[in-house]
């Protein structure tokens, strides 16, 4: 109540209205979200942009403190905030990783321009754009967009394997969808992967179950990729021919 009753009169006083009213806003303690929007609109309306994106980022703080991803993911790209962004995007993918979809589609199909904020949020609005395409079994377009999300380096290291993985049913159409420059490139990634992955030694335990599993998706990965190709080069030399 009181907090708020003297905003209008900071801005009558034309040399020291505006500094204290800023320092008035810091003292405000942001309890609730009502609260907060009303700060919010106060600072808008006075085109005060450091304290919008500092009141943002102190709710996207809270909410990524309340485990409410979504909230925390709307306050961070409205505070554009890279940082916290691309934190909150890992915290999105490793969701996806656990569980196998994504919470809070409506957020992340309508991100638009706000995507570019960070190469982790670029990276998150692709993988859900591969997902769109994948459902519409748009074969090429899956294998052109899987081959870019691995190859432009914005991908998190932690993510390849998913996405390598998601190149499985692909792999196994009918039809050949990866041509054999793709699965060349394709294989490589699956290569550097590997070769820099730390061998676990000691008792059989969790660690070693789950490096088991990854142990057999790859060995499927390469054997997809070796019939793929083979498949592919035939395929290619046989359109060469006519």
């Amino acid at each position: 109540g009181l907090q708020f009753l003297n905003m209008d009169y900071f801005d009558y006083c034309p040399e020291l209205g505006r500094v204290s009213l800023e320092l008035h806003i810091e003292r405000i303690t942001l309890n609730t979200e009502q609260k907060a929007f009303k700060v919010l609109r106060i600072c808008e309306q006075r085109q005060m942009t450091e304290q919008v994106r500092s009141i943002c980022k102190i709710l996207a703080m809270k909410a990524v403190r309340n485990n409410r991803l979504g909230s925390a993911f709307s306050w961070s790209i409205r505070a554009k905030d890279a940082a916290f962004a691309t934190l909150v995007s890992d915290r999105f993918l490793r969701d996806y990783c656990e569980r196998g979809c994504f919470s809070d589609l409506d957020l992340i199909d309508n991100l638009g321009p706000a995507m570019m904020l960070s190469d982790r949020l670029t990276f998150l609005g692709k993988y859900r754009e591969f997902h769109r395409v994948y459902g519409e079994k748009r074969f090429a377009d899956e294998a052109s967009l899987l081959l870019s999300l691995m190859t432009s380096q914005i991908a998190p290291r932690s993510f390849w394997m998913t996405l390598l993985t998601d190149a499985l049913p692909l792999l196994e159409q009918k039809q050949v969808i990866f041509s054999a420059e793709q699965t060349y490139e394709l294989m490589q990634c699956l290569e550097d992967l590997t070769s820099g992955r730390p061998v676990h030694g000691g008792p059989h335990t969790q660690q070693c179950q789950d490096d088991d599993i990854e142990t057999t998706k790859v060995e499927m990965l390469r054997l997809a990729l070796a019939r793929n190709l083979a498949r592919a080069i035939v395929r290619e030399g046989s359109l060469e021919g006519f």
